[in-house]
């Protein structure tokens, strides 16, 4: 496996307010080296709001089409999530651009202490994209809670969080994103936003990049920006093989959930 260059981008996000926040993005991109893969924050166009109907795009629409252009603009790819309109049902979506085209995942775990799953659909796909020799399994905040539904079967390299995870708890962000790596002999990026939000909720940042092991590769804590990292392909392969503890892992079926 070649090697992967990941760019963290955390920053304060302008609430419900979308061409404000592409705008911000716009200029760390512009700003940003050589890279693989740029990871934005959780609802990264409103923060996470839960005025649902009134934020959703429709798929395909203005910020799809805004990551799809940077991602061949920059020869890369982005991911960060939006409230998307589908039918009649409105989803914490998880975009994931390249320069050929645009995959998504639906937050499957709603954060109910907020009323998220009063005003979001859960989404029924555990999903997996492919992107210069990586799998890529794609996750949202609160989904990191629940290890079972990102348990590794040999199907994915690289685990990514997007996150508006409070500040009052980022022990608990901090401690899972490097657990998820261990027991998953996966490398694991999670990227949450800073500041504050129009509820009065405090962000605190921490977005980690970790390798298969658990060592912290990138760790800007609550600075503004971008933060780089780079993970090891042949290293990830070398620990699997010479650590091979999934051979005595236990074997267990996802009920409703299908893979893709």
């Amino acid at each position: 496996m070649q090697d992967l260059k990941v760019s963290l981008v955390q920053c304060e996000l302008a609430w419900e307010a979308p061409a404000d926040n592409r705008r911000q993005f716009d200029e760390i991109i512009a700003a940003t080296a050589d890279t693989d893969l740029i990871v934005l924050p959780e609802m990264f166009t409103t923060g996470f709001s839960m005025n649902a109907l009134a934020n959703a795009e429709a798929p395909g629409g203005a910020t799809e089409q805004w990551l799809q252009d940077r991602a061949r603009e920059h020869n890369c790819a982005l991911t960060g999530s939006i409230a998307v309109q589908a039918g009649d049902a409105v989803y914490n979506r998880m975009l994931f651009a390249t320069p050929e085209g645009c995959d998504f995942y639906d937050k499957r775990h709603l954060f109910r202490m907020a009323g998220e799953h009063k005003r979001y659909a859960p989404g029924s796909e555990r999903v997996i994209v492919s992107w210069r020799g990586w799998r890529i399994l794609l996750q949202v905040c609160y989904d990191l809670r629940f290890p079972v539904f990102s348990r590794n079967t040999g199907d994915y390299d690289l685990a990514v969080y997007v996150a508006n995870w409070p500040a009052t708890r980022r022990l608990h962000w901090r401690s899972l994103l490097q657990a998820r790596a261990i027991e998953n002999q996966a490398c694991v990026v999670g990227v949450n936003r800073i500041g504050s939000d129009a509820r009065g909720l405090d962000y605190s940042g921490d977005s980690l990049a970790i390798d298969a092991q658990g060592a912290i590769l990138a760790d800007p804590e609550n600075e503004n920006g971008t933060t780089n990292a780079v993970l090891d392909g042949a290293a990830l392969v070398k620990y699997r093989e010479a650590f091979p503890c999934q051979l005595d892992a236990d074997g267990f079926q996802l009920a409703g959930i299908t893979t893709r």
